[in-house]
């Protein structure tokens, strides 16, 4: 027994030792920004009245994030934007992972295919979009058949973004999907087919029972990119027109390089983290339970 707790205090404290590098560069690259963006957020920084100094204001800042009329718009943007993109990213991502899952001559370069917008830099990716519905001449008009000013309608604004979106990451979520589908065994459609079970029914009772801890994984990964998006609205609109497509993480982009105002804007990046880490802790909370059980099989 000595020796065999030995072996295992020897191994946790390896185990230790190889993970110390990684947890002193996760708390370099995001524990220290992230307290200095607290500490910034509790104080009056405002460089366009710099003879105030930086006093402590307490939770000042964040007295005005709840009565800033901007700040519920551009929060209630990224909900929007992150629940439509998310959902069509899921729903497209699923579909194309069971045709790529199937055996056909050239899956593997199809499946090459398509990933390759999810390869794009989203500025590049943004840019393309824009060029292909901006102006009465552009692609999308002229397929249409009419000019629809696209850029200056507070709804048709979204249209082009959430494509943008949709185009480039969808095949990342497929791709996660079709890792989730390699883990499921064959025996058991193959059983059920004998059993005479139709294809919808052995997605029902099958594939999709067993694909929603990687449903769980894409939805989380994309819901956080989704809420904290900012360089496709950047490039692609703006936030425009006025601020019918801004998102809280471009508002803060503008408090803290246009206006200058870091306390203010260090408050605002504080509140999208801190949505950002409910968005988390409420898949692992929903999806943890399921995630053991999948792990204790």
């Amino acid at each position: 027994m000595r020796a065999g707790g030995s072996l295992q205090a020897g191994e946790r404290r390896l185990a230790a030792g190889l993970l110390l590098p990684g947890l002193g560069a996760i708390v370099l690259v995001t524990a220290f920004p992230l307290a200095y963006t607290l500490w910034e957020s509790l104080h009056l920084h405002d460089l366009r009245m710099p003879w105030l100094g930086r006093p402590l204001v307490g939770l000042a800042n964040y007295a005005e994030l709840a009565g800033d009329p901007r700040f519920g718009e551009a929060l209630a943007h990224s909900a929007f934007f992150t629940t439509v993109t998310v959902t069509l990213e899921v729903v497209l991502g699923l579909v194309l992972a069971l045709a790529l899952d199937r055996t056909f001559r050239g899956r593997g370069l199809t499946r090459v295919a398509v990933l390759l917008p999810w390869a794009v830099p989203s500025v590049v990716a943004a840019l393309v979009w824009r060029f292909m519905f901006e102006g009465d001449s552009s692609v999308v008009n002229a397929l249409l058949g009419r000019s629809l000013p696209w850029f200056a309608d507070a709804r048709a604004a979204w249209v082009p973004l959430i494509l943008a979106d949709v185009w480039k990451t969808t095949p990342f979520v497929a791709l996660l999907l079709l890792a989730g589908l390699q883990t499921i065994d064959p025996a058991l459609h193959d059983a059920a087919r004998i059993d005479g079970a139709g294809a919808w029914r052995r997605f029902r009772e099958i594939t999709l029972p067993l694909l929603v801890p990687a449903l769980g994984v894409a939805m989380l990964f994309r819901a956080l990119d989704a809420f904290r998006v900012f360089d496709v609205v950047y490039v692609l609109t703006g936030g425009g027109p006025g601020t019918a497509t801004e998102s809280v993480s471009l508002y803060a982009f503008d408090v803290l390089f246009r206006n200058l105002r870091f306390g203010y804007g260090a408050a605002i990046s504080m509140t999208v983290f801190l949505g950002a880490f409910l968005i988390a802790l409420a898949f692992i909370l929903l999806l943890g339970p399921r995630l053991v059980q999948e792990a204790e099989r």
